[in-house]
């Protein structure tokens, strides 16, 4: 299954690029073995739309054009649900075994995420109910999708 990441926001050189690039190379490594592949990231800078409709909007069109017929989306939202890391990993493995073969998490912008990508969204998780920076967002995603491929593997990365 090919794991992708879309976002608003480009993400410039310093440490949360470093720790986006750490976590995706030990999930690309960890990921073979265990049918995941891709860990791309697609990211475009916020619209400059004038209204906040319009720029969710806008970025509601970059943040789904990576899906294809059959993918799985996972939105990141303030709103969505709160899972446990082991949790997620059996999430994630579950939509492999019956035979996703992508799927596509996606990050919005300052503005938040277009509602018809809540909708479209098989899965809108929460990482709190905070607001973070979408860099601060990504190095979570990267970190997480890395420990469900640990826990996944019964690698000793996670402890209970």
């Amino acid at each position: 299954m090919r794991v992708s990441i879309s976002a608003i926001g480009k993400l410039k050189a310093g440490p949360e690029r470093e720790l986006v690039d750490r976590y995706l190379s030990r999930a690309q490594g960890a990921g073979k073995q265990l049918g995941l592949s891709g860990f791309q990231i697609f990211e475009q800078s916020e619209s400059r739309a004038g209204s906040v409709d319009q720029r969710k909007g806008d970025e509601a069109k970059f943040l789904t054009a990576q899906l294809s017929e059959g993918s799985v989306l996972i939105a990141l939202d303030e709103r969505g649900k709160s899972i446990s890391s082991p949790a997620f990993s059996e999430k994630i493995f579950r939509m492999r075994d019956d035979g996703v073969r992508d799927m596509l998490f996606v990050i919005g912008g300052p503005d938040g995420l277009d509602k018809c990508v809540r909708q479209r969204a098989d899965l809108v998780l929460s990482f709190s109910p905070l607001t973070w920076p979408h860099q601060i967002v990504r190095a979570l995603l990267c970190e997480q999708i890395y420990r469900a491929i640990t826990i996944a593997s019964g690698h000793p990365y996670h402890r209970e």
